[in-house]
């Protein structure tokens, strides 16, 4: 594996993780950040049904992420928080949506039923 794993859960946990990033990279290091709502802990899974259904594809293809990436597991927030139009993802990062995969950084992302399509997935984790 020529990438590596990191798990957040709120905004606070991915700005310290972002932040990280940034202060480790000699070179680029690609970020990829994949928004999902949050996990039961009793059954671990998301209150989001289409989060549900994205996990499986994406993580499919996190073998074709770039050699030195970094791929950030972000949980949102419980669906009220996720709901309320003033959360820090909504107003900071502009998110519309969850699930949302993107580079950061960059413009390239993918939202919601566009996560269940293995090709744009792909197509994200392997394009500059």
């Amino acid at each position: 594996m020529g990438w590596e794993e990191v798990s957040v859960r709120g905004y606070a946990e991915l700005d310290r993780a972002l932040l990280r990033q940034k202060g480790q990279q000699p070179g680029r290091r690609p970020v990829f950040v994949y928004f999902s709502g949050d996990k039961d802990p009793g059954s671990g899974a998301s209150w989001c049904p289409d989060c549900v259904k994205a996990e499986p594809i994406v993580r499919a293809e996190l073998p074709n992420l770039p050699e030195g990436a970094v791929f950030i597991y972000c949980q949102v927030g419980d669906r009220a928080y996720w709901k309320n139009p003033d959360n820090e993802f909504r107003k900071n990062l502009k998110l519309t949506g969850v699930p949302t995969l993107l580079k950061y950084g960059t413009p390239q992302k993918l939202t919601e039923e566009e996560c269940f399509n293995p090709e744009l997935v792909r197509m994200l984790f392997t394009e500059d």
